[in-house]
């Protein structure tokens, strides 16, 4: 009897999960930011030290022609093919000073000093980078750059969906770069 009522709610939680699938997004209607990484190219392998497998630390990522009246970047990195979720979100910083590169293995912590102060809020529960690490299956990772007009007032508590709502109006160009990670 016990184990019919465990299953039950797993079951039940299994439905909810997949009834409130997160879809993945591309913002439209501003410049495009050209993004790429010397780690992995546009949909190519994402090296294991980028990975939960690995070091588990951020990429470094590179911007093309940075907009002249930008006063911060912010990146989310999601992961748009979790099996239950849809997308599952597993970093967010924002308040980065704006550069034509975002430094590859971002200390982990609310706030980063070696960055302007730049804020991670929570992704993958954590106020860090969390690497991909699908239970199995190939997995495609989609880390989304914004450059925004202003630097923003958010908690180091908030969350992808808070973020996404305080940058609207605030987007000056906007671009992104897919990578692939297998689970191994």
């Amino acid at each position: 009897m016990g184990i019919g009522i465990i299953g039950g709610c797993v079951v039940l939680a299994g439905l909810f999960l997949v009834v409130n699938r997160q879809k993945d997004f591309v913002i439209e209607g501003v410049p495009a930011l050209k993004v790429t990484s010397p780690a992995f190219e546009n949909e190519g392998k994402i090296p294991v030290n980028y990975t939960g497998n690995g070091k588990d630390r951020s990429p470094e990522l590179r911007l093309a022609e940075l907009h002249p009246k930008a006063v911060s970047i912010a990146v989310i990195m999601d992961d748009v093919d979790h099996p239950l979720a849809g997308v599952y979100n597993h970093w967010l910083i924002w308040n980065l000073p704006p550069n034509d590169s975002i430094p590859a293995e971002i200390p982990e912590g609310e706030h980063v000093l070696e960055l302007g102060n730049a804020v991670q809020g929570i992704g993958y529960g954590k106020h860090r980078y969390r690497g991909p690490k699908p239970p199995f299956g190939s997995h495609r990772y989609k880390y989304h750059v914004f450059i925004l007009d202003t630097t923003l007032e958010l908690a180091a508590s908030t969350k992808k969906k808070v973020l996404l709502e305080a940058m609207k109006g605030h987007i000056l160009q906007y671009g992104y770069l897919i990578g692939n990670y297998a689970a191994g």
